[in-house]
């Protein structure tokens, strides 16, 4: 059976369209219905040590008067993968190697900050004229608690914390969200290209190079010109890895409305 016999076949192209309607069908629905990705990056820069050097002399970092030993400036990224908008999103930040010392938190895109859950806040009230508890001091140096009134899709929220780790090593900050929906995931920081991070870039032109050196193959004759074409495509392997992605979302975005 050829093509032209299958396209004059009124039976078999009606069969083709309600497969193929079903299966977009489950697509989408699997799409829409899969549960929301919240994903958070960290960096970590030391800005400050102290030391005792018997050539160069002393050098104090402190805070409140009281010295740190090792500074850092720790930024956290969080941002909404997923197809939903949600509200309400209250996000816990905690730590079991650093203090947590001052803090700047914004929403981007937007002039709005964080403000602590109600319930963080009642757990740090300090009457008028007291002084904060052991506790008090302990809670508010590793965890802080935040709600996120609306988190749209594509929005990311920025937190940045100066922080003294307890050793030499770098300090280790988390994130931690329990809402109805949504799933939380840890990634590694990459460099971005054209909006895409590099390495996934890098995997996504990599298969695209399969299907090109096949069309290289079977279209080019000349040897050189189809190692040149290969070579050119090896060097710029991110650039169509970078817009296969950016058309994915695209995609994800336009079924997810």
């Amino acid at each position: 059976m050829n093509l032209e016999t299958v396209l004059n076949n009124r039976f078999i192209l009606a069969l083709l369209s309600v497969i193929s309607g079903v299966v977009i069908t489950l697509v989408t629905q699997r799409i829409l219905g899969k549960r929301g990705l919240l994903t958070y990056f960290v960096w970590h820069s030391r800005v400050g040590v102290s030391a005792d050097d018997a050539i160069f002399g002393i050098v104090r970092v402190t805070w409140n008067g009281n010295v740190v030993a090792n500074l850092y400036s720790s930024t956290l990224e969080l941002r909404n993968e997923s197809l939903k908008d949600y509200d309400n999103v209250v996000v816990r930040v905690f730590t079991n190697d650093t203090l947590l010392l001052t803090e700047r938190t914004e929403i981007l895109g937007t002039t709005r900050i964080l403000e602590w859950s109600a319930e963080f806040s009642q757990r740090l009230a300090v009457q008028p004229g007291a002084q904060p508890t052991a506790a008090q001091h302990n809670l508010y140096g590793r965890q802080r608690e935040y709600l996120i009134p609306t988190l749209n899709r594509g929005q990311a929220v920025r937190l940045t914390f100066l922080n003294a780790a307890s050793s030499d090593r770098q300090p280790s900050i988390w994130l931690d969200i329990l809402h109805k929906g949504v799933k939380v995931k840890f990634r590694v920081a990459h460099d971005e290209f054209l909006g895409a991070p590099r390495p996934a870039a890098a995997l996504a032109g990599a298969a695209l190079g399969v299907p090109f050196l096949a069309v290289v193959i079977a279209m080019v004759n000349t040897v050189w010109i189809a190692a040149a074409l290969s070579f050119l495509y090896g060097l710029l392997v991110v650039v169509p890895g970078a817009f296969s992605i950016k058309l994915w979302r695209w995609l994800r975005e336009l079924v997810g409305g």
